[in-house]
């Protein structure tokens, strides 16, 4: 982790991260979580340097290799204390995997980036023998057999995304909303053309691309005014206030999303989702109870008239059932005692 613990605005990852962590701890686990300097995690902590997010904050330049120092600092931490450890769970980039070494057997690596790129690819060349849990069944498909070990959707802390406690009927009467990039990818254009067919009111939060400025300025700066807005990057609070009012987040992706954590936000306040099938959208969206899924532009106009015919406390209900981060912990519980049988049986192994 380069961004402090827990995240302020952006940050799946780190959400998971966290979340993760203290379900774990809150079933009995001891859990150390290696974090920058900055981090306010209620849980033991190891750190190097403080976040990039605080040296943004605090030196005029920021060079574009610090990201890399960063994580090479908090690595050398964990090479310190490497033997501490029955499990090692990592969710950075690529160098850990050459860190851990022999440790590879008792690691888990969660991968929260798409898998099918030439990096990607690479990467489970060179390393063959690192264990890798898919976040999807989608993305479990570009993870080669050799490191595919287990498949563990992702959860969130219920307590974060459940609304107060205003009646659900009231729910769901403000503008439409779209939470996420400022990218060709998640394409917030089509969230505003479905705004205007629909007759909507629109909200868009998410941060300017910083590697793709062009498509903001292009593609979304000039359909900006009137009813549809862009209210920037938000936190937790400003997040749980936009989905529980909002009739429907807007999902219009145009890439292989692995998994799409802001799908299972939504469905935590009870909100209704409307998204492009592409990537992991068919296995958390369930079609006509916690959204619709849909393929093209008319289909999405349609499903914004229909989004009446879903119950809100329904779909609290069903994030409960399936995406909680308890039942995610456990999971990961499963896949460590796996992996730790498994390496258990060839150190016990005789030699020839």
């Amino acid at each position: 982790m380069i961004l402090p613990l827990p995240a302020r605005e952006a940050g799946g990852t780190e959400r998971i991260v966290v979340d993760l962590s203290v379900a774990l701890a809150n079933l009995g686990h001891e859990v150390t979580v290696f974090a920058p300097g900055d981090s306010t995690l209620d849980l033991p902590c190891e750190s190097a340097l403080p976040s990039l997010a605080w040296h943004e904050a605090h030196a005029e330049v920021v060079p574009p290799g610090l990201p890399a120092v960063l994580e090479a600092a908090l690595l050398e931490r964990l090479r310190q204390r490497i033997d501490d450890f029955d499990i090692i769970h990592c969710h950075g980039e690529f160098f850990h995997a050459a860190l851990l070494g022999t440790h590879r057997a008792r690691s888990l690596t969660t991968i929260h980036w798409r898998t099918d790129e030439l990096d990607r690819q690479r990467f489970f060349e060179a390393f063959p023998d690192l264990p890798v849990a898919a976040i999807s069944a989608s993305q479990a498909r570009t993870i080669p057999a050799s490191n595919r070990a287990a498949m563990v959707p992702h959860g969130l802390d219920p307590a974060r995304f459940t609304p107060p406690h205003a009646p659900v009927s009231t729910a769901g009467r403000g503008a439409l909303l779209f939470i996420g990039r400022m990218t060709d990818q998640k394409r917030p254009d089509r969230a505003i053309e479905i705004a205007w067919r629909s007759q909507h009111a629109l909200k868009l939060a998410g941060s300017v691309d910083p590697g793709n400025p062009y498509y903001f300025e292009h593609h979304v700066a000039p359909r900006l005014g009137g009813h549809i807005e862009h209210v920037g990057a938000i936190d937790d609070a400003a997040k749980r206030a936009l989905l529980t009012d909002a009739p429907a987040l807007l999902f219009p992706i145009d890439w292989p999303e692995p998994f799409g954590l802001v799908l299972i936000e939504a469905m935590a306040c009870g909100t209704p989702v409307i998204a492009w099938r592409r990537g992991a959208v068919p296995e958390i969206v369930e079609h006509g109870v916690t959204g619709f899924i849909v393929d093209s532009m008319d289909e999405a106009v349609d499903a914004v008239n229909r989004l009446p015919t879903l119950d809100r406390a329904t779909i609290r209900a069903r994030f409960a059932t399936r995406f909680s981060a308890e039942r995610m912990a456990r999971n990961y519980v499963q896949v460590y005692r796996r992996l730790l049988a498994k390496a258990h049986e060839r150190e016990s192994a005789p030699t020839a």
